[in-house]
């Protein structure tokens, strides 16, 4: 088996205005960093209601879906734009968060990587927010509890920003575990440690500004790897931010290419342990354009190196 990629040329339709940093030169630094060669390169499905139905209710997909501009941008809050191409990208990234998890499950590859925008991870059960439409990440874990019957799925995030979103979308939900460590203080200001979830399944992981790689890695060592390790997942999700690294404009953190990769191979080291690898990611944040691409990469060469 493989490491797969998952693109489709549509997420580049999702336009922002000028100077916004969810922009669409982050894709293409992406694309020019990734591996052609030894990974399976695969389109992203445009996902269909039903797939979003899964975290959100009918009327706020009904509500998004009506405010997609003819042309210009329609701003759903302080930072968060519709262009006219932006519904169908949200669902290109839905749709490929799926595909992944299918074809992970299915044994057709060992691991993948979404790389999609927008980003998911802000997005609250009715409220767009932080560049963010649809709840990607938590719609992935629901597919793999109810399509495919799963019983534990672990979501790990390491963007520099909580994942207000998925929490909000998998507060109630016993069957997934999900773990974050973020900046704090820094938006969106939720994650603290006693944000623990209907039952005690969320772990946050707040990280003070400066944060370099020696203490993000005792903090996974120390807090994330253990609760995981006794969760025992059935399938590894990721919300893969890179904005955490010390070039990133929109935080304080100081992590480099070497920790994305540390912290990748032991993501691995994980589903190796106790789901026979499996592991999908999907792009979040990540601003400065180089150091976004070299991350990316990064984590992507982890990816094909365990995959193989």
């Amino acid at each position: 088996m493989t490491t797969a990629i998952w693109w489709h040329d549509e997420c580049l339709g999702h336009v922002t205005p000028p100077g916004h940093p969810e922009r669409v030169d982050r894709l293409a630094a992406i694309r020019s960093a990734l591996p052609v060669q030894g990974v399976s390169w695969r389109d992203m499905p445009l996902a269909g209601r039903e797939e979003v139905l899964r975290c959100h209710p009918a009327r706020y997909v009904d509500w998004i879906a009506g405010v997609v501009p003819d042309q210009g941008w329609e701003r759903l809050d302080g930072d968060t734009y519709m262009s006219p191409g932006t519904l169908t990208a949200a669902l290109r990234a839905v749709g490929g968060m799926a595909a992944a998890v299918d074809a992970v499950l299915a044994g057709e590859v060992t691991n993948g990587f979404v790389a999609a925008r927008p980003p998911g991870h802000h997005a609250e059960t009715e409220r767009p927010m932080g560049f963010c439409l649809f709840g990607t990440v938590a719609i992935g874990a629901k597919r793999a509890l109810d399509h495919h019957g799963l019983t534990r799925v672990a979501v790990v995030d390491f963007d520099v920003h909580h994942g207000n979103g998925t929490q909000d979308l998998l507060w109630t939900e016993d069957r997934v575990m999900f773990a974050s460590s973020h900046q704090m203080p820094l938006y969106p200001g939720s994650g603290r440690p006693e944000e623990r979830g209907a039952h005690g399944q969320i772990i946050n992981v707040p990280l003070r500004p400066g944060t370099g790689g020696a203490e993000m890695r005792a903090s996974y060592d120390d807090i994330i790897l253990p609760e995981l390790e006794e969760f025992q997942p059935e399938l590894i999700l990721v919300s893969a931010g890179f904005d955490a690294h010390a070039a990133d404009p929109l935080a304080h953190l100081d992590w480099t290419e070497d920790d994305f990769a540390w912290l990748t191979h032991r993501l691995c080291d994980l589903a190796e342990a106790h789901c026979g690898g499996r592991l999908v990611s999907t792009l979040e944040g990540g601003y400065d354009l180089d150091a976004l691409a070299a991350s990316v990469a990064a984590h992507v060469n982890v990816l094909k190196e365990r995959g193989g």
